[in-house]
């Protein structure tokens, strides 16, 4: 029988078709495929894999809206929220709706008042921006505090969130981030985390500053090698291979509309000469920016890396649906998978 998640699916792509096939136009001609953009039908072992990762999840948050347990911080209850919110159910009225809320307030709460910083760590901050950003314009504001005392809108946490980065870059001398907003030094993991919450709060029509973007960007552009492999730190190019900076550095560059860039290509071709790479530390990071980096870059390749990357977590799923230790293994898991379901907006192509 097919799932509730394949019939809406279904029901996009036949609508998508009706309207090219009876409106056929300049634009039609140039328009994705539908099963690009919306997806086919979900595999059952994705399906699997997602629902029992989200009951977890679900039963691992707080009553103040959080995760706890191994890594915790605004950029986990992040990952967790966009988890729930990638799945396609209706974020206002679905099965998670409340969930939902609860990690919203916990973010927001969280936030500095007069910094905007998201703590524990810039990584946190990036995370938690991106979440605030694919929420933004979904989630409906006046079911948001539920009768609490509202602390602020998602779009005044966002803009927060901006300006607080754009301060923390100020301050360093390379164009990227680092740990903390008062660090002044930088490495590309860190950066292209805060780089891609920026990116999604300007794709949700936040304004953001194109000098904060350019000069994030060109930091990344420093520390890619012509072979695509990315430094870790110094802001000089390729020393030291390292698959998920790759990832990033592709990422980033075709988010911000940069693929033509020589960066871009070379990036782009080291993690796809290399799909059957498997990471012994931080292997769930590596899975969250390979398959967006891959969905981005070469459609084909992330099929393959799907499918496989779909086995391997449906057979290292625990029992009661968590993967690892914590929230964050688990939600970096779905996250590895919500391309799958096309629906939060940083993963339009």
């Amino acid at each position: 029988m097919q799932s509730e998640h394949g019939a809406r699916r279904t029901g996009l792509i036949a609508i998508f078709g009706l309207c090219a096939a009876l409106c056929p136009s300049p634009f039609a001609l140039r328009a994705q495929d539908p099963a690009l953009r919306f997806g086919g039908a979900i595999p059952q072992e994705v399906e699997t894999v997602y629902e029992r990762g989200l009951s977890w999840l679900a039963s691992k948050q707080t009553d103040a809206g959080g995760w706890q347990g191994g890594q915790d911080g605004a950029g986990v209850d992040g990952i967790c929220l966009m988890a729930f919110l990638a799945s396609g159910e209706d974020p206002n009225f679905g099965r998670y709706a409340l969930n939902i809320r609860r990690a919203l307030r916990a973010i927001i709460r969280s936030q500095d008042a007069s910094t905007g910083y998201l703590p524990n760590s810039m990584y946190h901050h990036g995370f938690a921006t991106l979440s605030l950003s694919e929420a933004y314009g979904t989630v409906d504001e006046s079911l948001l505090w539920e009768g609490a005392k509202p602390v602020r809108t998602i779009g005044q946490a966002l803009d927060l969130a901006i300006r607080c980065a754009g301060t923390s870059q100020k301050a360093n001398r390379w164009g990227g981030w680092r740990y903390m907003p008062n660090s002044t030094d930088a490495d590309t993991s860190v950066t292209g985390a805060v780089l891609m919450g920026l990116l999604a709060a300007r794709n949700a029509g936040m304004e953001v500053s194109d000098e904060v973007i350019d000069a994030a960007l060109e930091y990344m552009r420093r520390s890619t090698g012509r072979d695509g492999s990315v430094a870790y730190a110094g802001g000089f190019g390729g020393f030291g291979e390292s698959m998920n900076r790759s990832a990033i550095a592709t990422l980033v560059a075709a988010v911000s509309k940069h693929k033509d860039s020589d960066e871009f290509k070379a990036t782009l071709k080291h993690i796809t000469d290399r799909l059957e790479h498997s990471e012994g530390n931080y292997k769930e990071y590596f899975r969250y920016y390979m398959a967006q980096a891959l969905f981005q870059g070469d459609y084909a390749s992330w099929q393959k890396w799907n499918a496989a990357t779909a086995r391997v977590l449906s057979e290292t799923q625990a029992a009661d649906g968590g993967f690892g230790t914590g929230a964050y293994e688990t939600g970096m898991s779905l996250l590895a998978l919500a391309l799958n379901y096309r629906f939060l907006p940083i993963y339009e192509r």
